[in-house]
């Protein structure tokens, strides 16, 4: 397994659970000056992204790209794949589609989390749903021309009520036709959803393409009540070999929050 670090580029997410908010040349910096193998990078869109610079930053500091969110379509511009509009949801497809693009040049998957947005009715579940899979399933074949899966992230009740959990989640994806989608296990999401994060992430880890690692409380692993160490060690008995991100909030302070992280990591899998 190896460590990553969120760097949030998107203004409008300042109080989110990024740990770097101060650009693409500080936030690799501070990666590398902590030990982190990659980052995970949150842009406000695929075309505010410099991949010259980004490249070159990776170059340097001896970093990979872990993932790269597509948050930003929903948090700045309302955005979601079950949007009403089949316009809007188009849009956010095509939103989704650039970040693919993006990530996939630098050998990366995109995540899928908030742009699933929230079906606002029992009786528009159903065609909303099949629209939000419909769109999945072509992002998903275009993601696989870059030789990288599409991440899907289940998010807590209150955020979505769309993908909430493990197991229904899986469902969905072992449903579908295209088999380049693996599944986001966020252990804050997790500590809400699952009753047992350590035999879901047991049951259903052949489909685990990436976790963010954090706390309870969404703070650096050690600074709440997970047992961290047994989720690290399932991981490993599955056969998982991907990144623990840290999506967690900058408390008390990003590079505190970085150092928590890192000792965390670097201590668990020592373990393992």
């Amino acid at each position: 397994m190896r460590s990553a670090i969120t760097v949030c580029l998107v203004p409008e997410a300042g109080s989110g659970p990024f740990v770097y908010h101060a650009g693409l040349e500080h936030g690799c910096q501070q990666a590398a000056q902590y030990g982190f193998n990659a980052v995970e990078v949150f842009p406000r869109s695929a075309d505010e992204i410099d991949q010259q610079q980004l490249r070159q930053l990776l170059d340097r500091h001896g970093l990979t790209v872990a993932a790269v969110g597509t948050g930003a379509g929903w948090l700045t511009q309302q955005l979601s794949l079950t949007a009403i509009d089949p316009s809007v949801a188009q849009r956010a497809a095509e939103f989704i589609r650039g970040i693919v693009e993006l990530a996939g040049s630098f050998g990366a998957p995109a995540i899928v989390g908030s742009m699933q947005g929230r079906i606002p009715s029992p009786d528009q579940r159903e065609p909303l749903f099949a629209q939000m899979t419909l769109a999945i399933e072509l992002l998903a074949q275009h993601a696989a021309r870059f030789e990288v899966p599409l991440l899907i992230e289940p998010l807590n009740r209150y955020e979505t009520n769309v993908f909430t959990d493990l197991e229904t989640t899986a469902a969905w994806v072992n449903s579908l036709k295209t088999k380049n989608i693996r599944i986001l296990a966020d252990m804050f999401h997790m500590n809400i959803e699952e009753a047992d994060m350590s035999q879901s992430i047991r049951r259903f880890g052949p489909l685990i393409g990436h976790v963010h690692f954090a706390d309870s409380n969404r703070r650096a692993i050690g600074l709440g009540h997970t047992d961290a160490a047994a989720v690290v060690q399932t991981l490993a008995e599955v056969g998982y070999g991907g990144y623990l991100s840290a999506e967690v909030l900058p408390w008390p302070d990003a590079d505190s929050a970085a150092h928590q992280t890192i000792q965390s990591f670097r201590k668990l899998a020592a373990h393992i």
